[in-house]
């Protein structure tokens, strides 16, 4: 009977850290989200909190950029262009992708330690399941690397699927900065374009980034076919 009172203990405080997790994430999604895509739509006001703000612009930014993260039904492209178009295209790159390391890094250790039930509230079991990630743990580092390299790959569900492999967190955290690179750049000169109004280059960057991220999900798929064959012999 003592032996069951701290896994009841250790359940119940599972229970209670995933019911806080997961109020803060809609309360993020409600009260924080609309307004910051709001705020993030005018590029005059981005760049004018920039000059304002100082370096706690920085620090505000990398907070945003990594609850989008953590809040996976918010879309990461608009602040990404907003890096662009107020830091500039190095800096607003460096930003994001710090961003999305602490935020990668947060939903790695949520996972790590709650598994499946952590991921319930945000993506069902199929999607999960699907995710060829999962189904090539022979050199994991590797194949990650490559999802999350390809544009057009499904890297929020991704990454909170992460936590449920074998994978070394020290990995995780390069994996997350150096891979995420190609989307992040094309959306931050892009939006550094806009910032300089060179509109046709602008443009440019998009389509051909759309053309790349067409292409990116054809890859994907490909692969998530091949997995999907794979299971059914």
């Amino acid at each position: 009977m003592k032996q069951d009172q701290p896994q009841k203990q250790s359940k119940r405080n599972s229970i209670i850290a995933l019911v806080i997790f997961c109020l803060l994430s809609v309360a993020a999604l409600v009260l924080i989200a609309p307004p910051m895509l709001d705020f993030f739509r005018n590029p005059q006001q981005v760049r004018a909190w920039v000059e304002e703000k100082g370096i706690w612009a920085q620090v505000g930014f990398v907070c945003m950029v990594a609850i989008q993260v953590v809040v996976a039904l918010i879309p990461g492209e608009p602040l990404e262009i907003a890096a662009g178009y107020a830091f500039g295209a190095v800096e607003g790159t460096l930003l994001c992708l710090i961003g999305i390391t602490l935020g990668s890094s947060i939903v790695f250790w949520f996972v790590r330690i709650l598994g499946m039930k952590a991921i319930r509230p945000f993506f069902s079991q199929q999607q999960i399941e699907s995710l060829p990630l999962l189904k090539n743990q022979h050199r994991l580092e590797v194949f990650a690397f490559l999802l999350f390299f390809i544009p057009g790959t499904p890297k929020d569900v991704m990454t909170w699927a992460v936590g449920l492999t074998p994978m070394r967190f020290s990995h995780w955290v390069i994996i997350s900065f150096v891979a995420r690179l190609p989307s992040v750049v094309t959306s931050t000169v892009g939006g550094a374009a806009l910032g300089t109004q060179d509109y046709p280059f602008a443009i440019l960057v998009f389509a051909v980034t759309l053309l790349i991220s067409l292409l990116g999900i054809a890859i994907y798929r490909k692969i998530e076919k091949k997995h999907q064959n794979r299971d059914t012999k």
